[in-house]
């Protein structure tokens, strides 16, 4: 079980989103094999999300896109946190495992290898994941206003 905590965990968190990691830590379960402890967790996650979805993160957005810098003009904080808040939603509208890929990727760090084990699915499928949420993305963003940056 300790092999798995850290993966498990982090497949959850992309489910959920870090807004929702306490929820993530619920996810984890007792199971002992690999592949079969990743499934678990993976419809465990979505189960946890649907429970919460019409609850307020732990977390609010702003509080997480608080980076600014100083030097920064208020227009331009606005702006970042309007295009925070659009990338969010933005993902939170994709499929899925197009969302999982992404958070696993961009924002917890884990590698196509081990986002392949953790989606049960060849590495080839997870760069096409990648690549197709990117498209989508963009392509929901530009529709809201935003640049491609």
């Amino acid at each position: 079980m300790r092999r798995y905590r850290g993966p498990v965990f982090r497949l959850a968190v992309s489910i959920l989103g870090q807004e929702f990691a306490p929820e993530a830590e619920d996810v984890r379960g007792e199971a002992k094999f690999g592949s079969w402890i990743y499934r678990i967790a993976f419809n465990q996650a979505l189960n946890v999300k649907a429970r919460v979805r019409f609850r307020a993160p732990h977390v609010s957005d702003e509080a997480l896109s608080t980076r600014a810098s100083q030097d920064r003009g208020p227009d331009d904080r606005l702006q970042d946190q309007r295009r925070q808040r659009a990338v969010l939603a933005c993902v939170g509208e994709l499929p899925e495992v197009y969302q999982s890929a992404l958070r696993l990727h961009y924002w917890l760090g884990a590698s196509m290898s081990e986002i392949a084990v953790m989606l049960d699915a060849p590495e080839n499928t997870v760069k096409s994941y990648l690549h197709r949420a990117r498209r989508l993305l963009h392509a929901r963003l530009t529709e809201r206003g935003f640049d491609a940056r």
